[in-house]
């Protein structure tokens, strides 16, 4: 545990550098290091906050993405940022009711960042994405539009044809992008 202690102090120490090296050598650690980061996420300090969620993203434990799902709803823009690209690393479909739920803010950078989240799980954020695209403030809208464009799934044509309509040029051309894609896939035959 001195070892973690030590590195945790390199971590929050202010020094870039010097918390980059201790992310690496924290993910070494394993799952010993986890409850230390986990603890660090109450810290008082947005900064260690940060840091500490920036460690979990490297770690490959399923643990960690449940601690970056908390990091979600952090008090500070910049953790909910860093959260939220981390989920992108770590696709996790448990993640899907606390991205969406991250769409109600109004930062453009997270909400690009969750789109990306939600676009990589994949699939299983469809059903979750339709009713944000259909009936969300216009910011949300876009980042369904733009998720459900990557996501290239039949079920969302409906939902990406009304979208068409939107007031907004920028979630008409995520419709668009995500119709030509939809349909572009499909295979037409004749039996």
């Amino acid at each position: 545990m001195g070892e973690i202690s030590s590195l945790i102090a390199e971590l929050t120490c202010g020094d870039d550098s010097r918390a980059m090296t201790a992310i690496q050598q924290l993910v070494g650690c394993g799952q010993e290091a986890l409850p230390v980061l986990a603890n660090l996420l109450t810290s008082c300090y947005a900064d260690v906050r940060w840091w500490a969620t920036w460690a979990l993203a490297e770690m490959a434990d399923p643990r960690a993405t449940h601690l970056l799902r908390q990091s979600l709803h952090d008090t500070d823009i910049a953790v909910r940022q860093a959260a939220a690209l981390s989920l992108r690393q770590h696709p996790d479909p448990q993640a899907i009711p606390d991205l969406i739920s991250a769409l109600t803010e109004g930062d453009s950078i997270l909400l690009h960042l969750v789109s990306v989240a939600l676009a990589a799980i994949g699939k299983e954020a469809v059903p979750a994405l339709l009713p944000v695209l259909e009936n969300e403030s216009r910011p949300a809208r876009l980042a369904a539009a733009r998720a459900l464009a990557t996501i290239n799934d039949e079920r969302s044509i409906p939902a990406l044809y009304t979208a068409l309509g939107d007031d907004s040029a920028l979630v008409k051309h995520w419709a668009n992008v995500g119709l030509e894609r939809v349909v572009s896939d499909m295979i037409l035959y004749n039996p």
